[in-house]
């Protein structure tokens, strides 16, 4: 991990990883309503991959890479957007969008117990209360509508579950495998090949491919916006902050992307927000605030922390 970041980077990266990122939900959304998601994710992915190497080239970066460095990205593509991304669109066929989001919370209690057992790191309490509140939180956010009618499928828990364990082990090989020394062209090489996998995925469940001239203007806008932003930008940030703070602190965008989508879906779609949801947004404020908070518990903890 690398010291020293320039802290207004940091602060860009997280915004982009929070705010951006929940903006894709509305993209998404509206995206899906015309396109298969393999496809759509296919599309998104290999673009944004070959927008990179492009942009890259044009400004004169190097896009060679060694070939312990071109499998390492196709890995880490595969975890992240090939598996992690894509099997928990499909697995929304069997557990409806707000249990999903609940189960996706656990992310940051996954990444704690990876870094516990495979790294041999100790968990700090802070984190821990932290990682509580989230859960909480996105409960109280999906439990007053979704989560109470939902009808809880065993397959589609189980497959959510794994894309958690795809995501986070791909979070703590990312921090620290040989990858390419620029965060830009990394990103690049993870989306194509994540992107090929997923079209492949596509193919293979029959998806019925489009050109973009047969999308609305209103998909099409999306998906721009989904490739720009939600794709090289964010993901950008994404794996630079990976390289710069801990995975678990990384981890916390699956509680702020919630919030930004409730708040985009009430300016944009006039979705309402209860009372309830705002209680859930302080709750799960709090809980980012305790995971990335460097204060301890007490003097105690402090001296035997690691």
């Amino acid at each position: 991990m690398q010291k020293n970041q320039n802290p207004v980077l940091i602060i860009a990266a997280f915004f982009a990883i929070y705010v951006i990122w929940g903006s894709t939900y509305l993209f998404n959304k509206i995206a899906v309503t015309e396109l298969p998601p393999f496809m759509l994710a296919s599309i998104r992915f290999v673009t944004a991959g070959l927008l990179i190497f492009g942009i890259a080239k044009a400004r004169g970066m190097s896009l060679k890479i060694t070939k312990k460095q071109l499998l390492n990205t196709i890995i880490i593509g595969f975890l992240f957007l090939t598996y992690g991304n894509g099997v928990v669109v499909w697995a929304l066929k069997y557990v409806d969008s707000g249990f999903a989001a609940l189960e996706i919370s656990a992310q940051p209690l996954v990444v704690l117990i990876m870094m516990r057992v495979l790294e041999g790191k100790k968990i700090q309490a802070m984190s821990v209360i932290g990682v509580v509140l989230g859960i909480i939180g996105i409960y109280l956010l999906v439990g007053q509508k979704e989560l109470i009618s939902s009808r809880e499928s065993v397959i589609g828990m189980v497959m959510i579950f794994t894309c958690l364990i795809s995501w986070s082990y791909g979070s703590l090989l990312a921090a620290k495998a040989d990858l390419p020394k620029s965060y830009f062209v990394n990103t690049g090489y993870q989306m194509f090949f994540g992107g090929l996998m997923l079209s492949i995925a596509s193919i293979g469940f029959g998806e019925e491919w489009s050109l973009p001239t047969t999308w609305s203007k209103d998909v099409q806008i999306s998906m721009i916006l989904l490739i720009i932003f939600g794709g090289i930008v964010a993901f950008t940030a994404f794996n630079f902050l990976l390289r710069t703070v801990s995975p678990e602190k990384v981890a916390t965008s699956t509680y702020v992307n919630p919030l930004i989508a409730m708040m985009l879906g009430w300016y944009f779609l006039n979705e309402q927000v209860t009372q309830q949801s705002m209680l859930a947004a302080a709750v799960l404020l709090t809980g980012v605030y305790f995971i990335n908070t460097k204060r301890k518990l007490s003097v105690r903890y402090s001296r035997f922390r690691k």
